[in-house]
């Protein structure tokens, strides 16, 4: 048990510091603006679009084994990207995708992204029953945010947004939610996703 706590804060305090020399590194991704309560915020990263390769990132389950999208994509793919599943919003959004999942045929993938540490998303999805999709963590590497551009500058959070990708590993459906208090557009995405069947 110490030693996953040790982990833990390791992996915490190393997210810390290398989301501040990776902010000097990285591209800002978006023209398109985006707000926290009205702020605007600058993402890093490589913005991606339809149309668009999905370019490989590399996350972890809640038990730390890497998850790459190569994992995920061996059927139409719907990544749920959210700040902190420890929010209002983000936990609405999570469970909303939950439960939408499950009245998906089986030949779709649905997961939740964030970077809240592993430990933290497993007391999630088990005190809410999140049992239908995987809730996947970008707090070791950042390698989701910075591949995808949303990796909010000096903040280390995930900016709120929606990617479909089909079978062939393309990018079919992208909403980056101008507001990060805002839900994204559910229907749309599902719809979008349906399309791939």
């Amino acid at each position: 048990m110490l030693k996953s706590i040790s982990l833990a804060a390791t992996i915490a305090i190393g997210g810390l510091l290398s989301s501040s020399a990776l902010a000097q590194q990285l591209p800002v991704a978006h023209q398109q603006q985006v707000t926290a309560q009205g702020k605007p915020l600058t993402l890093l990263g490589h913005a991606v679009k339809v149309g668009d390769q999905a370019p490989t990132f590399t996350v972890v389950d809640q038990s730390f084994k890497p998850v790459s999208l190569s994992d995920l994509n061996d059927k139409p793919l719907l990544i749920s990207v959210v700040p902190s599943i420890d929010t209002g919003v983000c936990s609405i959004q999570t469970k909303h995708f939950n439960q939408a999942v499950e009245e998906l045929p089986k030949a779709v993938t649905l997961v939740t992204i964030s970077t809240d540490l592993p430990f933290a998303q497993k007391r999630f999805c088990g005190a809410e029953g999140i049992e239908s999709m995987q809730v996947l963590s970008d707090a070791v590497w950042r390698s989701f945010g910075e591949s995808y551009g949303v990796l909010i500058k000096d903040m280390g959070l995930l900016s709120r947004a929606i990617f479909v990708i089909d079978q062939q590993g393309k990018i079919s459906y992208q909403e980056l939610v101008p507001e990060l208090g805002q839900e994204p557009n559910y229907d749309q995405a599902l719809a979008a996703l349906q399309k791939l069947l």
